[in-house]
């Protein structure tokens, strides 16, 4: 399929430069870019059956609301193996990758390559086209391959990190050592992923990122050297900073210095890094991150589900910092639902608002006044603040100009959302974009990559669904029993 029309959508919110919101509009697409859209006032009659004579497929968008395709920025699919494991479900982050590693190490390819693929059909089908992979574990012949395949497979597009770790619990690191490996062979196969897979060219399928998993699991030296190679070879790079109080004490004990002075000492700042969850930032830390345009991945419902705290997600944002969401690995989440990690972003930060202590601040009548965290509560951020993270925010994040908003010669990736549905009842008729994100979080009905339908109709166009969970599950079981 060549040709699609998006026909005549209830609404069309572009997340343009103007956040342009269309309604009755219509949307053409061509060889995977977006051709045209076209207002209500040039849908006439006489035009529309012009078009629709000429396209390869036409989806009746009446009753839908149409957002650019949500961006996930930091993600660990292969932990979809390992949900709900019971002796981690009250775990913090420490207690948890503790509980966890004995588990991994008994991954093999096939489960990399199923659990990819299950972590991206829950993406699909949320209404992401976009998602970054984050693995970090190489046991039993795994190769970060396996990822990259299940995601052209599936349709998605991808972001593929080449995580690694190389400090084991014998040199003071949090990981086992049967998980480490030698960072010689580390780099060799960075430097080989990036240079058969990755893409920069306008609507790449593949990008390949270097990954060093975090500080208390690699070498300072394998920072370093992880980042002049991807700058030498035009990949960005990615880790894990500033998670928790464990993380923050972990840097502050090893290394004297706090999270971002590691980072910064490093190289590991810069617009072409992004770091994962950032929760402990301080001020310096967040000057330090907006002066360098460096990245955040935020990621809500991990961050809760860990009680890793509130990630000062607005005042990176007023600071200049560019921010995206993740919904993070499938045992920290344990869900990957791109629209609920927007929704959640949106009332955490409200929460996050009413928590702080009293300020004197000028009201507007200039009079010095004391305000309490909840009196800007609500408008800490809005349904439309949380729908730009999930898409221009981490196609900021994640050097990507093609995706993010609605435009002419964009990438073709949407997702639709029928207004007609149970959750929306009741909204949709006073705001369809406020309410995709302030009522129950939907499925998509339609998700568009690249000009391709890859779910049509609420179901997965790409794959047998249900075969694929069958083994999934199998496999998880087979997993579980193994350690």
């Amino acid at each position: 399929m060549t040709t699609l029309l998006i026909h005549r959508a209830r609404c069309i919110a572009t997340q343009d430069d103007a956040h342009t919101e269309l309604k009755d509009a219509s949307l053409l697409i061509r060889k995977g870019r977006i051709e045209r859209i076209i207002p209500a006032t040039e849908n006439t009659e006489v035009e529309m059956n012009d078009l629709l004579s000429q396209v390869d497929e036409v989806i009746d968008a009446r009753r839908h609301v149409v957002v650019p395709g949500l961006i996930n920025t930091h993600h660990h699919m292969v932990q979809s193996l390992t949900r709900a494991i019971p002796k981690v479900q009250n775990a913090e982050l420490f207690s948890w990758l503790k509980g966890l590693y004995p588990i991994w190490v008994n991954l093999t390819p096939e489960m990399v390559r199923v659990s990819g693929q299950v972590a991206m059909a829950e993406l699909l089908l949320s209404g992401c086209t976009t998602s970054s992979d984050h693995l970090y574990i190489y046991p039993n012949g795994v190769r970060l391959d396996d990822s990259i395949e299940a995601a052209q497979a599936i349709g998605m597009r991808f972001v593929a990190t080449r995580g690694s770790m190389s400090v084991g619990q014998s040199q003071g690191g949090l990981p086992p050592d049967a998980l480490v490996e030698r960072e010689d062979l580390i780099l060799k196969d960075t430097q080989r992923l990036i240079e058969t897979w990755h893409d920069t060219r306008h609507g790449a399928m593949v990008n390949v990122a270097a990954a060093p998993c975090s500080p208390f699991s690699v070498s300072r030296d394998l920072m370093r050297e992880s980042a002049a190679l991807a700058r030498s070879l035009g990949a960005r790079l990615h880790t894990h900073l500033a998670e928790n109080d464990h993380d923050l004490a972990y840097s502050c004990e090893k290394f004297n210095c706090t999270p971002t002075e590691y980072a910064q000492d490093l190289g590991w700042l810069g617009p072409d890094v992004w770091h994962a969850h950032c929760v402990r930032l301080d001020d310096a830390g967040i000057s330090l991150f907006a002066a360098s345009r460096t990245g955040v991945a935020h990621c809500p419902c991990s961050n809760m589900r860990l009680a890793s705290g509130i990630a000062p997600v607005r005042r990176l944002l007023d600071a200049g910092v560019p921010v995206g969401l993740g919904v993070d690995g499938s045992a920290s989440n344990d869900g990957a639902h791109m629209v609920n990690e927007a929704r959640q972003a949106m009332l955490l930060a409200r929460v996050g608002r009413a928590m702080q202590p009293p300020e004197d601040r000028t009201n507007a009548r200039g009079e010095r006044q004391t305000f309490f965290g909840c009196d800007l509560g609500p408008a800490e951020m809005s349904a439309r603040d949380a729908l730009a993270l999930a898409t221009r925010g981490g196609a900021q994040v994640l050097g990507r100009p093609d995706i993010g908003h609605l435009a002419p010669g964009m990438c073709a990736d949407l997702a639709l959302f029928d207004l007609r549905t149970l959750g929306f009842a009741g909204g949709a008729v006073h705001d369809p974009v406020g309410a995709l994100l302030l009522c129950a979080s939907p499925q998509a009905a339609w998700t568009v990559v690249n000009g391709r339908v890859v779910v049509r109709e609420g179901q997965l166009a790409t794959l047998d669904l249900g075969p694929l969970l069958e083994r999934h599950n199998r496999l998880a079981r087979q997993l579980a029993i193994a350690t």
